[in-house]
């Protein structure tokens, strides 16, 4: 009668036994999937590695080629890819055309806000689908909007909805509100702050008792966006509307502009001027009427498209001119 240990060895080879013969059956359809027919003497284990790699970006790449179509059908995304061209480390293949990426150096491009990995000349052919990933979002301050909303998943940015709950919470009668600046080493604490925890940053009475610094945060989030909130696109509709005299006309220009924005950017300026209106609700205390917000929010929520310093000087007056117009008229505008 065998023994307990030799039952156990036998059974071990059985499951040896089996694994290997699994394993040849998916190399088997592996090389039918590749379109490769094989004798009866098979290459070694090392052979397969990279076939397994190249199937597995021809599946990745399907995959996402295939859900590319379905958006197509669905809904047009607003997010373009960032890319930058990238060397890659090892094997590669385009992520779009599922062809290898050839070359040492520089095999490609990368998006640096959700990890897409495509040759150049394919980068022109990519849909605007990008999908920002939080791996890939090092900073808070100076990132995209819309790419900030998007790997956070939340309708506006967090440093905006933080801010504005603190100052809403206990600033709105503080005199000066966003005409004092905060000290400018604890604004910048703040920024470090946020670009280091996220939403877990502090911004309480506990951490920073002066409400002007969290004022401070907020502008200085906004002034460093690198589009603003009022996109380049739109900004030649909304100094257009500025110059127009009468007020319906007026009224329904805005609304027209108002459309060219970003979902991710109209959403933060509606939550930003419904705080501006409350705000001024309370100018018997803060001293900030609409005029003096617009004076301060103007250059931060707009920027002229060109480096023309002559047009940009004569714009300021009309950027006051929208966001005096944008808080006064929030409540029909948005």
């Amino acid at each position: 009668m065998p023994s307990k240990e030799s039952y156990e060895v036998h059974k071990e080879d059985k499951s040896l036994v089996q694994k290997a013969k699994r394993e040849a059956n998916q190399e088997d359809i592996l090389a039918a999937a590749l379109g490769m027919r094989m004798g009866p003497q098979k290459p070694p284990a090392t052979f397969w590695q990279p076939l397994k790699l190249f199937a597995y970006s021809q599946l990745t790449s399907l995959v996402r080629r295939a859900s590319l179509k379905e958006s197509d059908r669905t809904s047009k995304s607003e997010k373009a890819h960032n890319f930058k061209v990238h060397t890659f480390r090892g094997p590669h293949w385009c992520e779009h055309c599922a062809s290898f990426m050839w070359g040492l150096m520089a095999q490609g491009v990368k998006c640096a806000d959700c990890g897409l990995n495509v040759h150049k000349q394919c980068s022109s052919l990519v849909p605007d689908d990008c999908k920002p990933d939080l791996r890939h979002i090092r900073k808070v301050y100076s990132c995209d909007l819309t790419t900030l909303v998007k790997a956070y998943n939340t309708a506006r940015p967090m440093v905006v909805d933080m801010c504005i709950r603190e100052i809403e919470s206990r600033g709105l009668k503080s005199e000066g509100l966003y005409r004092i600046s905060g000290f400018s080493d604890s604004v910048e604490e703040v920024k470090m702050a946020f670009d280091k925890a996220g939403e877990k940053t502090d911004i309480s009475v506990n951490a920073y008792e002066d409400i002007n610094i969290i004022t401070g945060a907020l502008k200085l989030y906004l002034r460093d966006l690198p589009v603003p909130i009022i996109s380049y696109d739109a900004y030649p509709r909304f100094i257009e509307a500025a110059k127009l005299t009468d007020p319906e006309k007026k009224l329904e220009a805005f609304r027209e502009a108002l459309t060219l924005l970003p979902s991710s950017h109209s959403e933060t300026l509606k939550y930003l001027m419904a705080h501006l209106k409350r705000v001024t609700q309370n100018q018997k205390f803060n001293l900030m009427n609409a005029e003096n917000l617009a004076i301060v929010f103007g250059p931060t929520l707009m920027r002229a498209p060109n480096l023309d310093a002559m047009t940009a000087l004569n714009d300021i007056r009309y950027q006051r001119q929208v966001v005096e117009a944008l808080i006064k008229n929030e409540d029909v505008l948005f």
